[in-house]
C-alpha cells in the first residue's frame, strides 16, 4: 500500500524504511510547516542554565531538536517516544520514556513526584490545557515555552498516487488542504487525530496507538481481517 503520510517538510527521516518494514511504501505530504521563535529558544535554554526547572518535557521531535543540542546542563528529562528520545540522546541526554505516545500521561507517569517541582516544555504555539492542569492538580507549576509556530503551507495534499493518507496530528487534519476520493483510506495516528477526522466527516478506517509504527501495525491487522 502505497501511503501519503503528513509530515513537517524534513521532519520525514525514517518513515520510508519504517514503513517499508511492514510491507508498504510512503512519502510525505506537509500541510503545516514549523515557524521557529529564536528568542524563545534562547529564553528557554538560559532558564534550564539557571536551574529554573527541575524537570523537562518533550512532546515531540522537533523542540528536542531545537532545545537539546543548546543545553550544556539539565535536570530530570521526560520525552513523549523513542523518537524523541533518540533526538535528545543525539545532544547527549538521556531521557525517560513516558509509557504512551500521549502528553496526558504525562503528569500520571511522575504521580506525587511533581509536587513542590517545576516543569519546563518547550512545544508548538498549540494549547494543551489539559497537561498544565494535571500537573497543577499534582501540586507543580510549569512553564511553556512555545519555540516554534505551526503555519499552514496552504498547499493541496498530493493524493493521487496514495492508497491511503495517514493524518499524524489532529492539526494536520484540520489545516490540511486535500479531496477526499473514493477507495482513499483514512488512517489516524491515534484517538486524539481519530477524533478530529470524526467531527470533520473522515473517520478513519484505522486508528493506531501514537505512534507511527503501531498506526502500520493497526493496519496490516486491518488487512489480515
Amino acid at each position: 500500500m502505497k501511503i501519503a503520510i503528513t509530515r513537517l517538510e524534513n521532519k520525514a527521516a525514517g518513515d520510508r524504511a519504517l514503513c517499508a518494514s511492514y510491507g508498504h511504501d510512503c512519502y510525505t505530504v506537509s500541510p503545516l510547516r514549523a515557524e521557529l521563535r529564536m528568542d524563545r529558544v534562547t529564553a528557554f535554554v538560559e532558564a534550564v542554565h539557571r536551574g529554573e526547572f527541575d524537570c523537562l518535557f518533550f512532546s515531540s521531535a522537533l523542540p528536542a531538536a531545537i532545545v537539546g543540542p543548546r543545553l550544556e546542563r539539565w535536570p530530570r528529562v521526560i520525552a513523549i517516544g523513542p523518537k524523541t528520545a533518540e533526538t535528545l540522546l543525539e545532544a547527549g541526554i538521556e531521557a525517560e520514556v513516558l509509557p504512551s505516545f500521549y502528553s496526558r500521561d504525562f503528569a500520571p507517569y511522575l504521580g506525587e513526584w511533581l509536587r513542590g517541582r517545576t516543569v519546563g516544555i518547550p512545544r508548538a504555539d498549540v494549547p494543551n490545557p489539559g497537561l498544565k492542569e494535571a500537573i497543577t492538580a499534582l501540586g507543580g507549576t510549569f512553564r511553556e515555552e512555545r519555540v516554534y509556530a505551526l503555519v499552514p503551507t496552504g498547499t493541496e495534499l498530493a493524493l493521487d498516487a496514495a492508497d491511503a493518507v495517514l493524518f499524524t496530528s489532529a492539526m494536520s487534519y484540520r489545516e490540511a488542504r486535500w479531496r477526499p476520493r473514493d477507495g482513499l483510506l483514512f488512517v489516524a495516528i491515534g484517538e486524539i487525530t481519530a477524533d478530529a477526522m470524526q467531527a470533520g466527516g473522515h473517520p478513519p478506517a484505522v486508528v493506531g496507538d501514537g505512534s507511527l509504527a503501531g498506526t502500520l501495525q493497526a493496519l496490516n491487522r486491518r488487512q489480515d481481517r
